[in-house]
């Protein structure tokens, strides 16, 4: 038999770096008839933060990490290679194919993935390039070149061929013939202690930035027979967390509600998170999402309709806060996704994106600089806007008319300085209580934070990199410090012993709940007052509550973290 081996480069070994492409396109050459009695498959996957690796990358660079990844590939004397390519491997991964290539001459090397799809002839290192899904036109492939035919696939371009017209895609297998990775053993999910779960493929929307702009506008859904089998894989793998894969979950209320129910019944235990659009949120959705462990991540983008538009998505903020209100209603975990740099936006319109989103009370609030990524809408028309972007990967904005490169950098460490105090610093519960008794906006007091943290940092390193490092109590500290300065500032220093009170008991069971760390620390008032109904409202909990000097203990109960005062 041919020995074949898919293979790809993850950022990180977890739950949501699991290497699923790769595996689809593994499990459909071992399913498929054509191609099964010919080829034994092995999944091979390696990680940015495997320790070899990281060393290679400090030593070496990028050329040192590819000479490694090709050499194990080597080491295994593959007759066929196929890579799956993303934004963050892709330098990495043509270089390991010219690395392999000087090992292993005659083996056949295949690229696919969405940096493929988006242009097949830009790459010069592989031998064949498949565009588009992957699972039929890898067999059709493989087929072909091991029988010595002529290669004429949907989606497949060689080396050195000349592409004339815009870029065919492969056809797509049917969801329901497409071979589970799980349920025929290529990906075991305990390894990755979760798993990135598929529940369908394509989107009703164009989002223009997004690379299913140029797709066909519907959704094929896999099949509730497979996707029962997987869910009770999953909880015989015991596994904590699943990502599901399905970029508007709710675009079926009745099949979204279907399928939360079979979570309910058969994984009750299992924390889900999942990508929801806000207009199609409704009281009973919300009442459904309320009964499983679950996250729900929302694409805002930006606050302002105008923008919007030119990125071919629409927003009714009036909509939005309403639907919302029912997530908080029924106590729903969601957050929400911002990008700066959009195409008519502003630095000043990011701005007030954040004091919007934050208004809402999101669990997390995910800052990204826009990449015009190849092969999508905004690509096409990024010219015509203005902007002018990176040409190899990440594909960052560099600047717009409206948003210069200086601007850039200011949302940019503005978006840090969110990450760390906000969203690191599990904030949400406090965060608008804090702004209300200093009559600021989320921007303004974040914005101070980010220069009060800058004339703290004794580190010779960025922004980033000095926040990246700090621990859940760290972070607590610099809150604590920080909020102790602002209202000493605006003389409102009375109100501080409610606010530490708060800040310090949504921190010690913030950390209790995602990682087990039990806590004890001194308090100004009684924690079971503290964590009343009115402990939100610093002001009037201080002119109405009685303080109560306590020693708090915060531990990891029968139905989590909970508390007790000490003697």
């Amino acid at each position: 038999m041919k020995k074949l081996i898919c293979t790809t480069l993850l950022v990180e070994t977890s739950p949501q770096g699991l290497p699923l492409g790769a595996a689809c396109i593994a499990s459909a050459i071992k399913a498929d008839s054509r191609t099964k009695d010919i080829f034994s498959v092995d999944l091979l996957d390696f990680s940015l933060e495997e320790q070899e690796i990281v060393l290679a990358r400090q030593n070496g660079g990028e050329y040192a990490v590819s000479a490694l990844l090709a050499g194990r590939l080597a080491q295994k004397k593959p007759d066929f290679v196929c890579f799956s390519v993303y934004v963050w491997n892709r330098v990495i991964l043509e270089k390991t194919c010219i690395e392999l290539k000087k090992l292993l001459p005659e083996c056949v090397c295949i690229a696919g993935g969405p940096e493929v799809t988006a242009d097949p002839l830009s790459f010069c290192s592989f031998d064949f390039m498949i565009a588009g899904q992957g699972e039929r036109a890898m067999v059709e492939l493989l087929e072909a070149v091991s029988s010595g035919k002529e290669v004429n696939v949907q989606g497949v371009y060689s080396k050195g061929s000349d592409l004339k017209g815009e870029i065919v895609r492969a056809c797509p297998l049917p969801p329901d013939v497409t071979a589970s990775p799980y349920l025929d053993g290529t990906l075991d999910p305990a390894r990755y202690c979760g798993a990135l779960w598929e529940l369908a493929r394509g989107c009703p929307f164009k989002c223009s930035y997004c690379y299913e702009s140029k797709g066909e506008k519907k959704i094929a859904y896999f099949p509730m027979e497979r996707l029962e089998k997987e869910i009770e894989l999953f909880a015989a793998k015991n596994i904590s967390q699943v990502f599901v894969l399905d970029p508007t979950y709710n675009a079926s209320k009745e099949r979204a509600i279907k399928m939360l129910k079979i979570i309910e019944k058969k994984a009750p235990g299992m924390f889900f998170y999942f990508e929801a659009r806000a207009e199609f949120i409704d009281r009973e959705l919300a009442h459904a999402f309320s009964r499983i462990p679950c996250c729900l991540q929302i694409g805002l983008q930006s606050a302002d309709p105008e923008v919007l538009k030119n990125v071919h998505r629409t927003l009714d903020k009036k909509k939005f806060t309403k639907n919302i209100g029912y997530l908080n209603e029924e106590g729903v975990t969601f957050g929400f996704d911002l990008i700066y740099g959009l195409p008519g936006d502003t630095y000043r319109g990011f701005c007030e994106s954040i004091n919007f989103a934050l208004s809402l009370y999101p669990n997390n609030l995910e800052l990204f600089c826009l990449s015009v990524l190849p092969g999508t809408d905004l690509h096409d028309a990024a010219a015509g806007f203005g902007m002018e972007w990176e040409k190899t990967p990440p594909y960052h904005v560099i600047r717009t008319p409206k948003f210069s490169e200086k601007d850039l950098a200011m949302a940019e460490k503005l978006a840090d300085a969110t990450n760390l105090f906000y969203t690191k610093g599990r904030a949400v519960a406090w965060f608008n209580s804090v702004l209300y008794v200093l009559h600021e906006r989320a921007d303004e007091f974040l914005k101070g934070f980010m220069k009060w943290s800058e004339a703290n940092n004794h580190s010779s390193g960025s922004f980033r990199e000095w926040s990246a490092e700090k621990n859940s109590v760290q972070i607590e500290e610099l809150q604590l410090a920080y909020v102790e300065k602002k209202f000493r500032e605006k003389h409102l220093d009375r109100f501080l012993p409610a606010a530490g009170d708060l800040i310090r008991m949504h921190s010690a069971l913030g950390r209790c709940t995602y990682d087990g760390t039990e806590s004890e620390f001194s308090m100004h008032y009684h924690p079971d007052d503290i964590m009343s109904e009115y402990g939100t409202d610093i002001e009037f909990f201080t002119q109405n509550c009685g303080k109560q000097k306590c020693r708090v203990k915060v531990f990891c109960g029968k139905n989590g973290a909970d508390w007790r005062t000490l003697k």
